[in-house]
């Protein structure tokens, strides 16, 4: 280990970090500040800090592993984050919401929520859901980041945890979404320079580009014989059509994931930073070429590194991350793959990509778990900046006090899952009212409230009791029912996102209509 180049590479990063969070802190003076970074930031600055919030160790080394199992077909998934999590968003919804935003003068996602269907137990409850669900997406990001560190600095997965969180606090406790941003911007920088390092040193080491390829499709016959049975055909190749394996890749990763960025609170909240609407068109190349390098990289670099460790060890990816006893776990797969086929000045950039994705993701986390607990769910509405500030800072606190815990107590190759999860308890929830809110006036508070509230319901309860791979992780139906699930398949590996998004959507439809005869919602301030 080359100590002296990884120290300067860290004191270089550390150095720019506390830089930026201190602009943040400067330019930091009001609640519009910190909670929508004042309104005017630069459109590429947005373009490359909503990327690098979107996109976390969670995608790069998460979903990086769980493509070294199934294949390229998470590409897909590339794909419709563009489309999706880009053009649709930034088009569609984006513009929207920060014209709403405006005239509502709101400064977070709950309130504009709220205020768009004079609705306090809308704003309430949907704080409520961010606040308490956040922390396991963070979880997922904060293990992802850790596990790297575990491997490439040889140090304890707790130290990595606390040293991620700490420096994560610093900036986002004191220099609020200005600090967000600008540090976010920097590390979306870091982020693609460190992933078409990672392209172009995978290939060359492979043979080029066609030759990996063919590689990876000649390895077809070493499938593990249980995911065949489930559907696998091998890495470039999708599942096969209406397998459980097929499930998973479209209904969990693709449509869950896919879809899900429309609903996410700590994005949504970056459309109302920019000045303007042409603001938001002009982010959308620099948003787009993000999505395309960074977790397009991840997953296709994932995918390959089955051929090199089966032509190093003879073994598949996710076998070889169980040496020494320990159990295979698909979250260490790209993590092993850097260390052990990366020249050391990669795996130290690299280490900062990491940081990098997990420090802008994890401080848009926090960011809304803090206004969420200080300014949504806080009784007194009237409270002065300062106050409200203060109270941020603490919400900042809770939120890292319960993503920490949580990065704790997770199980083994939980980052995909965790992910998937919260995206779907947010898409579940938000994404029909959402939509309606933007583009449906005869919407009613009475529709968005019932939508809201049973599509939360049903989605937990659709995880602890139906869908078996979280069912069998949270372990409440087996500890009540003495089984992993009550359902039997198809059910127990089709997403619950397939079960609640729809009856989120006809809830909201039906009972809006019911409650039409003078009960439209109306654009006022709350």
């Amino acid at each position: 280990m080359d100590n002296q180049l990884l120290y300067s590479m860290l004191a270089v990063y550390l150095v720019l970090t506390v830089f930026l969070g201190y602009l943040g802190f400067r330019h930091t003076k009001s609640a519009k500040d910190y909670m929508i970074a004042g309104g005017n930031v630069h459109p590429v600055l947005m373009a490359l800090a909503y990327g690098a919030t979107f996109i976390s160790t969670s995608a790069i080394v998460g979903f990086g592993g769980v493509a070294a199992v199934y294949g390229m077909s998470l590409l897909w998934l590339t794909a419709c984050n563009i489309f999706v999590g880009i053009f649709v968003a930034f088009v569609f919804y984006g513009v929207r919401t920060r014209q709403l935003a405006s005239e509502l003068e709101v400064k977070s996602f709950p309130e504009f929520l709220g205020a768009r269907f004079c609705s306090p137990f809308i704003r309430k409850f949907a704080a409520g859901v961010i606040s308490l669900a956040m922390p396991l997406y963070a979880a997922a990001v904060m293990i992802g980041g850790a596990r790297y560190m575990e491997e490439a600095l040889e140090m304890s997965y707790g130290s990595a945890v606390i040293l991620f969180a700490v420096i994560v606090f610093s900036y986002v406790f004191f220099g609020g979404l200005r600090g967000v941003i600008y540090t976010d911007a920097m590390q979306a920088v870091i982020m693609l320079i460190g992933m078409v390092a990672l392209m172009i040193l995978t290939y060359s080491a492979l043979g080029g580009v066609t030759a990996a390829h063919a590689k990876l499709s000649a390895l077809q016959h070493l499938v593990p014989a249980p995911l065949a049975a489930k559907g696998h055909q091998g890495w470039t190749a999708m599942p096969a059509l209406g397998s459980e394996l097929w499930w998973f890749v479209i209904s969990t990763l693709i449509l869950g994931v896919g879809i899900g960025v429309l609903a996410q609170p700590q994005l949504a909240v970056r459309f109302m930073t920019v000045a303007s609407s042409k603001d938001l068109y002009k982010g959308l190349t620099v948003g787009g070429l993000f999505i395309l390098l960074i977790p397009g990289v991840a997953y296709t670099v994932g995918a390959l590194s089955n051929v090199y460790f089966m032509e190093q060890s003879g073994q598949l990816a996710l076998a070889a991350t169980a040496v020494g006893g320990a159990a295979a776990n698909v979250d260490k797969i790209i993590p092993l793959y850097i260390t052990q086929a990366m020249p050391e000045w990669l795996k130290y950039l690299f280490l900062f990509t990491l940081l990098s994705a997990a420090m802008s993701t994890l401080s848009g986390q926090f960011h809304i778990i803090a206004t969420s607990v200080s300014y949504d769910l806080n009784p007194n509405r009237d409270a002065s900046d300062k106050k409200t500030l203060l109270i941020a800072r603490l919400g900042t606190l809770f939120g890292l006090a319960l993503t920490i815990l949580l990065a704790f107590q997770l199980p083994l190759g939980v980052i995909a899952i965790a992910t998937a999860l919260f995206f779907g308890m947010c898409t579940s929830a938000f994404l029909p009212m959402y939509t309606a809110a933007l583009y449906w006036p005869k919407v009613t508070p009475q529709g968005a409230i019932v939508s809201m509230v049973i599509a939360s319901f049903v989605y937990l309860l659709t995880v602890l009791f139906i869908h078996e791979r979280e069912a069998a992780i949270f372990g409440v139906c087996f500890k009540l029912f003495g089984v992993n699930t009550l359902a039997s398949a198809p059910w127990t590996y089709i997403d619950p996102l397939v079960i609640t998004l729809p009856v989120s959507a006809i809830t909201l439809v039906v009972t809006s209509s019911l409650t039409q005869p003078g009960q439209q919602a109306v654009i006022v301030k709350q």
